[in-house]
């Protein structure tokens, strides 16, 4: 299986700790997101974990615990963007303390597993088109020979975030600004030896985004973790996700309400106080992250596997 630490939370930047015990003891228990009385108890160890990928904006903390994850392949996906505190309050000041820190985790782990992802992009009075187009030149070049690949993605307006977001004056891009983006982040990463590619996103095609060197991704990626492990692995696209979602399956042990970040346009917070609520039942020693098990749960066994197929040959079509 492909474990997913997390789109839900910051796992590396808040619950380091947690993880490495979990892998420690061999399993983890999940909640259910759309019923949570529903507990899935998932095995942990390398005959299962074929490949973790990581998300993360800030991974300092965890890096001091890289060495304990050798038994372990892996990527990182670290979303790293130019907004201030006002969008992004968790998040230390990108130029003096992210990029560096982006470029020290590319040294440790190699250039082709840190994905850096630029996302979502955003329009405000503050935040306009040309400062993006100025931003993203600037960053491609600070990580120029740290990453071989770019994600970007553009706003997505969840029902939980419009009214917050209308408040601040924060819109989606139009369909010329979307093309305008696309074709200066396009030429930039190519400019900086990045791969550039979208997230989920429909536009791809819709505005032929190709012309500018920019594919449809996926974050979780099939053809990256059989890079990473150096093996075939057979694998369903993931029916959990958007219909435009190209993300290979994988199975996500994060929990909603529980990331401190704080940045305005995420969907996986209810509000401040929800997730302090969960934080303060945050134990590094639990099975469950931010949460505990009572009378009233179902917990059930969920049947995990490899996806390994066989070892990569040379002349493997699908080698990246």
């Amino acid at each position: 299986m492909i474990l997913s630490v997390s789109r839900r939370t910051d796992i590396p930047a808040f619950y380091g700790e947690w993880f490495l015990n979990r892998l420690k003891e061999g399993f983890v228990l999940v909640r259910n997101p759309v019923n949570p009385k529903q507990v899935s108890r998932i095995a942990l160890n390398r005959e299962t974990v074929d490949c973790i990928v990581f998300w993360t904006k800030n991974p300092r903390n965890f890096m001091e615990h890289l060495k304990e994850l050798k038994d372990y392949p892996f990527y990182f996906q670290f979303t790293l963007n130019g907004y201030g505190v006002e969008m992004e309050p968790g998040i230390p000041d990108k130029t003096k303390w992210m990029i560096p820190l982006f470029q020290e985790l590319s040294r440790q782990i190699g250039k082709d597993r840190n994905i850096w992802r630029y996302d979502p992009v955003l329009i405000s009075e503050q935040y306009s088109l040309e400062w993006h187009i100025h931003k993203f030149e600037e960053m491609a070049a600070a990580l120029e020979g740290y990453t071989d690949r770019v994600v970007i993605s553009f706003l997505d307006l969840y029902r939980k975030i419009q009214k917050k977001l209308a408040h601040m004056g924060v819109r989606t891009l139009t369909e010329e600004e979307i093309v305008s983006f696309a074709e200066a982040s396009g030429k930039a990463a190519r400019k900086h030896g990045m791969e550039i590619v979208t997230c989920a996103e429909k536009y791809t095609q819709r505005y032929n985004l190709s012309r500018f060197g920019i594919r449809p991704g996926s974050c979780v990626d099939y053809r990256l973790v059989e890079k990473v492990i150096g093996m075939d692995i057979s694998v369903d696209k993931d029916k959990n996700q958007r219909p435009e979602c190209g993300c290979a399956a994988s199975i996500d042990i994060g929990a909603y309400d529980t990331c401190p970040n704080g940045c305005v346009y995420c969907y996986a917070n209810k509000s401040e106080m929800d997730v302090k609520q969960k934080m303060d039942k945050y134990s590094p020693w639990a099975s469950l992250l931010c949460s505990e098990l009572d009378a009233y749960d179902r917990v059930n066994d969920r049947k995990t596997e490899s996806c390994v197929q066989a070892q990569l040959s040379l002349f493997s079509s699908r080698h990246l």
